[in-house]
């Protein structure tokens, strides 16, 4: 046979293969695409979820219960169910990252989730609300380990259902010095951030809140100020009275009993009135009744920074305030006359019972050296008069290369929001955060 008839029988047969072949494939089949839910429930660490009524302007929202580590450092430690809430809008858009410093307050959208429709994922700090193991071994509770927390949530969940968005993290007050945290042990997990009025405390006893405190807005003011407190040592007596009355009718304790607990309501009054912004037209003048200071006293401080109860909701709080994050205490020599010593009242009542820790400076001084050094692209908003802004973050003369910004609201306070700035600051501030999310 020639050659050529060899090549055009191999060649018929291998095509006459080729179409039985093709008569007996079956169509592949097309998969299901997996609902959102079914996406979440696959997470391997999520115990729990719920599909929520939704709210804002999201779409579909989910309350979900993530098991983590009781201490990431040390497994055989064991386990707690940490609650998170997520927000879904769009599998393209931005996912706005709500870091509570405290438990989770609300499922609705936040300032930038609002403002961009975009997706907001909240994560509740560990160790508040019911985000804790049953029995608490306090020295777990580390900046550390929650940052720690907080990054294994965002991989997750951006693994999950948002591989290609940006995510911007965001906190206010110690949210923000949780979103600072976050970002100092995990400096790319998000792709910026913006923080609210967050402390960064250097001591634990800051002195700075007492610089600030005799400089604040007007002598004028701080005059009114100290003559109101004045005003209630002179009526200590009567004070007593009507603060044990209420202590009654509401079941109310403290844990230094009444007596120190009205002395230091009285103390704590100046750093509430600047942190709220407080109106000075509404302190009550000399003259009026002793019912009229305690209402004011009261309306300014509240009982749930010293009353038993709200310091056991508040424990997380103070626990890490005392031996990590910092806090504040109050002079008395300005009282001396009334109090009988010049020595700083501090918070040292606040610790768990039978428990105690000594402060630890370096968590915040790693904080400070990150954003001194090489954090990028975090946003820092501030009021003028909050009286936590007496230990705001202080920007190196390296941040503006670094994308680092701080807006300061003349005389806002701790409720200064991006939406309180004028319409031409306001329209600064996004227009960074638009660079961020377009890069």
């Amino acid at each position: 046979m020639k050659l050529s008839h060899v090549f055009y029988a191999i060649l018929f047969s291998i095509t006459v293969l080729s179409c039985k072949t093709t008569q007996n494939v079956v169509a592949p089949t097309v998969e299901k695409e997996l609902s959102n839910f079914e996406k979440l429930a696959g997470i391997p660490n999520i115990v729990s979820i719920e599909k929520k009524q939704t709210t804002s302007h999201f779409d579909e929202n989910y309350e979900l219960w993530f098991e983590q580590p009781i201490d990431h450092n040390d497994a055989t430690k064991g386990t707690f169910k940490q609650r998170v809430f997520l927000g879904f809008e769009n599998g393209n858009l931005p996912v706005i990252v709500e870091l509570r410093g405290y438990g989770i307050g609300s499922e609705r959208a936040g300032e930038l989730a609002a403002h961009y429709k975009a997706n907001q994922l909240t994560i509740e700090h560990r160790y508040f609300n019911n985000s804790r193991p049953s029995t608490i071994d306090w020295n777990t509770l580390t900046v550390e380990n929650a940052a720690k927390d907080q990054a294994r949530i965002i991989n997750a969940i951006r693994n999950a259902l948002y591989p290609n968005s940006k995510f911007i993290s965001t906190g206010i007050s110690k949210g923000c010095q949780t979103t600072m945290a976050h970002r100092r042990f995990f400096p790319n997990n998000v792709d910026a951030s913006v923080c609210y009025v967050g402390p960064l405390n250097y001591k634990r006893e800051d002195p700075r809140v007492y610089q600030f405190l005799k400089t604040v807005a007007t002598k004028e003011d701080r005059d009114k100020v100290k003559a109101f407190q004045n005003l209630c040592f002179e009526n200590r007596d009567a004070l007593l009275q009507l603060m044990k009355n209420e202590a009654q009718s509401k079941n109310m304790n403290w844990e230094f009993g009444v007596e120190k607990a009205l002395d230091y309501t009285i103390l704590e009054y100046s750093f509430a009135f600047w942190q709220w912004g407080v109106p000075v037209s509404s302190i009550p003048p000399k003259g009026v009744s002793t019912a009229q200071i305690y209402k004011h006293l009261i309306d300014v401080v509240g009982y749930g920074f010293f009353e038993e109860k709200a310091v056991d909701d508040l424990q997380p709080y103070f626990w890490a305030a005392l031996t990590e994050q910092g806090i504040y205490g109050y002079e008395t020599a300005p009282f001396k006359e009334y109090l009988n010593t010049e020595a700083i009242y501090k918070f040292d009542w606040a610790f768990p019972d039978g428990v105690s820790k000594p402060y630890n400076l370096k968590p915040m001084q790693d904080i400070k050296s990150y954003l001194d050094e090489s954090a990028e692209k975090i946003l820092f908003i501030y009021g003028e008069y909050d009286a936590w802004s007496a230990t705001a973050v202080e920007l190196s003369d390296s941040a503006a290369e670094r994308e680092l910004y701080k807006f300061v609201k003349p005389k806002g306070d701790h409720r200064t929001r991006i939406r309180n700035f004028s319409s031409e600051t306001k329209q600064s501030i996004y227009d960074i955060i638009d660079a961020w999310l377009q890069q």
